[in-house]
């Protein structure tokens, strides 16, 4: 079985009460492990907009180090970029979740790699 499989990307898929970041948290239990970036294309980090709509690009940010979260935080908005504490390192799923339908419609060419999720608010 090939590593990956580009037509449906199912090996990428981790248990549905768990994510990749929950299990790189148990794996490494002295280490403050968050899940950033992965709802974000490289051109709309680059860019600073997502879509032809042009929503700024937020970047959510879960973690159960509110320390680490911050610090992250600074760095994104520094960056030019909209940070959002998206809550604990559970919410990794979600975000994972995310990341995976995104990118699944990109590759199937139902949206621009320049595309995907803003948040409005």
């Amino acid at each position: 079985m090939p590593l990956c499989d580009f037509e449906t990307f199912d090996s990428l898929v981790v248990p549905a009460d768990s994510s990749a970041a929950a299990e790189l948290a148990a794996a490494l239990p002295r280490s403050r492990v968050l899940k950033a970036f992965n709802t974000n294309f490289a051109a709309t980090l680059l860019s600073g907009v997502v879509g032809e709509a042009e929503l700024p690009t937020t970047v959510l940010i879960t973690g159960d180090d509110a320390d680490a979260k911050s610090l992250l935080a600074d760095v994104v908005t520094a960056g030019g970029l909209r940070a959002v504490d998206a809550g604990s390192l559970k919410r990794a799923r979600e975000l994972e979740a995310l990341g995976f339908l995104q990118l699944t419609l990109a590759a199937g060419a139902k949206i621009p790699w320049t595309g995907g999720f803003g948040v409005v608010g």
